[in-house]
């Protein structure tokens, strides 16, 4: 009982010090106040874009609350505005289809959008588009080159046993075009069975939003969706590869192509891009980018490695780190038991801090 309860104080005071560390130095730090007016013409990455690639289908969900918890959910706007302008700039015409057409349902978190997802947001084309999204039903397969299912919480409703869906996984799947899909997009993946009756998804490897990450944000997510992602894909024969709790992780089976979560949809578009035949146009990394890159060090390599990827970063922009992204994973860290991460990450953040 003893143990328990010293695990439970430390944890408790691990988060308390690590909340007011974080608050000190965020609260040092300044968001560009111009940030939600930028526009695509704004960008340097989508100055004289490419054209006459073809075009792209991406799918985002229509449900717009997690079953009957009264709880808004939608398509993660970071998980189209991004490969959305990654394929526009890369010479692709993008289309948005969604399982009822007209305007879907959107999540937007102000704490994870930065120049491009306020971009997307002022691009009048790009809005047209969402908010006049295609119907399912109406799609036709075969303008597209490949099919890009967007993630958010609704499509765990609303992509499972939609025949459309369906029937361009199948068709897609026998010509090898390329079938890609971010975070809870690969909901889209449940119960395909192609002609000889084994799940499309049997023997590929597969990443997806994990058990972990699902239970670990919703405690009752096993009451409240109708599965969790992991767990289905796996039942279905898929070779579920998991990463790094929220990191970037990517997986291939050939045409194949899927990402973890939203933070693996920079290098997921550009992988896309890629086995489409072409290479990816160069852009700066963001800071969120900078950030996921000190945090997949610090775990693969150790901290005096992560210490130096931050220099690297700072001798770039002293904004090129995303200081509230790290805080976050030393208070998953906390929450985890996991102390000594915790300081490690603190440790980063005072670095930061010191060489800016």
């Amino acid at each position: 009982m003893l143990k328990k309860t010293l695990i439970v104080l430390s944890s408790l005071l691990g988060i308390f010090f690590m909340f007011i560390f974080s608050v000190i130095i965020i609260s040092g730090s300044s968001n560009d106040e111009n940030l939600a007016n930028t526009k695509p013409e704004d960008i340097a990455y989508l100055e004289k874009p490419a054209s006459g690639r073809g075009k792209i289908l991406a799918v985002v969900t229509s449900t717009g609350e997690i079953g009957n918890t009264g709880m808004e959910t939608g398509y993660e706007l970071t998980e189209l505005s991004r490969a959305y302008y990654v394929f526009h700039t890369n010479g692709f015409e993008v289309d948005i289809a969604s399982p009822n057409g007209g305007r879907p349902p959107v999540v937007i978190d102000e704490d994870d959008i930065g120049k491009y997802d306020y971009a997307f947001m002022n691009d009048i084309a790009a809005q047209k588009k969402v908010n006049n999204s295609i119907p399912l039903n109406e799609v036709i397969p075969g303008e597209y080159k490949a099919v890009y299912f967007v993630g958010g919480k609704g499509a765990m409703y609303d992509f499972p046993n939609n025949s459309s869906i369906q029937k361009i996984i199948r068709e897609y799947n026998k010509e090898g075009k390329v079938i890609s899909a971010i975070c809870h997009g690969p909901s889209a993946f449940v119960n395909v069975m192609l002609s000889d009756g084994t799940p499309f998804i049997a023997n590929k490897n597969v990443s997806a939003f994990t058990n972990n990450e699902e239970l670990f944000l919703i405690p009752n997510a096993k009451e409240v969706f109708p599965f969790l992602l992991q767990d289905k894909l796996t039942e279905q024969g898929a070779l579920f590869e998991e990463g790094s709790l929220y990191l970037e992780h990517l997986s291939q089976s050939g045409s194949v192509l899927t990402g973890q979560n939203p933070w693996s949809i920079w290098p997921l578009a550009d992988a896309i891009v890629k086995e489409l035949g072409y290479s990816p146009r160069k852009r700066a990394k963001t800071p969120e980018e900078h950030s996921i890159d000190i945090l997949l060090t610090l775990d693969a390599e150790g901290l005096d490695e992560a210490k130096a990827l931050t220099l690297e970063a700072i001798e770039i922009s002293p904004q090129a780190i995303k200081k509230q992204l790290i805080t976050t994973h030393a208070l998953i860290a906390t929450l985890n038991m996991e102390f000594k991460k915790m300081g490690q990450l603190i440790y980063l953040l005072f670095f930061a801090a010191a060489a800016t």
